[in-house]
């Protein structure tokens, strides 16, 4: 029985493609070794790493664009 509720699903699944190349772009900043297809060969801490990495700078964009709409 599948969970069609998975954390795991994109929210604009239109946004794949780029969510896809933020993904290989973040890992290549942090030596991050990923390839396309399967990375089952990742480490824990390397897979977290990177999304962690993610999250941070999707945070830190967030937090400039809401800056720049305040001070208008």
């Amino acid at each position: 029985m599948s969970n069609s509720t998975s954390s795991n699903r994109m929210e604009v699944p239109e946004a794949k493609a780029a969510m896809d190349r933020f993904k290989t772009e973040v890992a290549s900043e942090i030596g991050v070794p990923l390839k396309e297809g399967y990375n089952g060969d990742l480490t824990s801490a390397q897979a977290g790493s990177i999304g962690g990495e993610m999250v941070k700078k999707m945070i830190k964009a967030q937090e400039e664009q809401m800056m720049g709409k305040q001070s208008q």
